[in-house]
């Protein structure tokens, strides 16, 4: 069965930056978001010609729901410990940790619960966070443990020091996370 879409095949230059506008995005802020250079979409708003491409969809998908931008938007970071857990490539919790406070925050940005760090927890404790970490890791009771943690070049169990180096990547799954850590 062929399937249609409502979607445009083309869009105007004007019509990009009219909605570029409405979002209330620069033309930096929206390239990015785009994931296109400035000088692409400067170009696009520049001339009058069609613009064709994978561009209309998204444009038209932000027609239909503006405040898509600011639910994907990646929050400061104020904490000195960021966890960005993906499934492919896919961002689906962002958490971020002050260990010395020992304080969880987390977004999602994922509906499904199956696919969040958390379920439907959305206010983890530190314990939680804690669990989590090593449900992304081999167990601390797994036989030869040290062995492995040789292989890794970590001289002890530190669920976090295993996963920056495994980016907790599990067999059966297709998760992982990527370690931000902020200087200063």
């Amino acid at each position: 069965m062929n399937r249609s879409y409502v979607l445009s095949k083309s869009l105007k230059g004007a019509e990009i930056r009219h909605i570029r506008d409405s979002l209330g995005m620069s033309r930096q802020e929206f390239a990015a978001f785009a994931n296109c250079s400035g000088r692409t979409l400067e170009r696009w708003e520049r001339e009058d010609a069609e613009v064709t491409g994978p561009i209309v969809s998204l444009l038209e998908i932000l027609t239909r729901d503006n405040q898509l931008p600011k639910r994907l938007e990646l929050p400061e970071m104020e904490s000195r410990l960021r966890l960005i857990y993906k499934k492919g490539f896919c961002v689906c919790t962002v958490i971020d940790v002050n260990e010395t406070a020992r304080e969880v925050q987390i977004r999602n940005y994922v509906r499904d619960p199956m696919l969040t760090a958390f379920g439907v927890n959305t206010e983890p404790t530190y314990e939680e966070y804690e669990a989590f970490l090593e449900s992304r890791c081999f167990p601390r009771t797994r036989d030869k443990m040290k062995l492995e943690l040789r292989k890794l070049g970590i001289p002890f169990y530190d669920p976090l020091l295993i996963i920056e180096k495994t980016e907790g990547r599990m067999a059966e799954d297709d998760f992982r996370i990527e370690i931000v850590r902020r200087k200063g």
